[in-house]
């Protein structure tokens, strides 16, 4: 049997990868061939799930073996063939492509059709992938035009300009000792 499998993503309306693919192949030549069409190392811990009609994940095919969830068998995508969890047309998948932020491409099974070819190719593209990682930058927003963040300005630091260090009561730290180690 030969699959027919689209996939598509929410932050590109028109990335689009078509790929045929034998049913004897692997998860791991999907996967594979994913990465070529989109030109992304094979650095990441990425993985499939197939879905139910309403996205939600079920059973996961990892890169790696991993601990087992109780609902589903542990399965790799180099001991996976495509034809042990692709059963009929209209079938969900998504493929994890960056594990940190959970990003995704849809996947569905358009076609499934007679026939034997080798492994999987892509056979359509269309759009601009994604980048592969998301970079969320921790100081965005938090950092002013003099490259000092915003909490280490010397004006209202302590919520007023006029801070006097003669405001602090004292009465309970006197007997704060750190020299004999007992705090840590």
């Amino acid at each position: 049997m030969i699959y027919k499998i689209t996939f598509s993503c929410e932050e590109g309306e028109d990335f689009r990868r078509v790929f045929e693919a034998d049913s004897e192949a692997t998860f791991l030549d999907l996967h594979k061939a994913i990465l070529e069409s989109v030109k992304y190392p094979d650095d990441q811990m990425t993985s499939f799930f197939m879905c139910n009609d309403r996205w939600e994940k079920e059973q996961e095919v990892t890169l790696v073996p991993m601990d087992s969830n109780f609902e589903y068998d542990n399965m790799v995508m180099e001991d996976t063939r495509l034809s042990d969890l692709i059963e009929e047309q209209g079938q969900r998948l998504i493929y994890i492509f960056d594990p940190m932020f959970e990003r995704y491409f849809f996947g569905s099974v358009k076609e499934i059709k007679s026939g034997t070819m080798t492994g999987v190719k892509c056979i359509e593209k269309s759009g601009k992938a994604p980048k592969q990682l998301h970079t969320e930058e921790p100081l965005e927003g938090m950092v002013g035009k003099d490259g000092r963040a915003d909490w280490e300005s010397d004006e209202d630091f302590y919520g007023d300009s006029q801070y006097d260090e003669g405001d602090i009561d004292m009465e309970g730290y006197q007997d704060l000792s750190f020299e004999d180690g007992s705090m840590f």
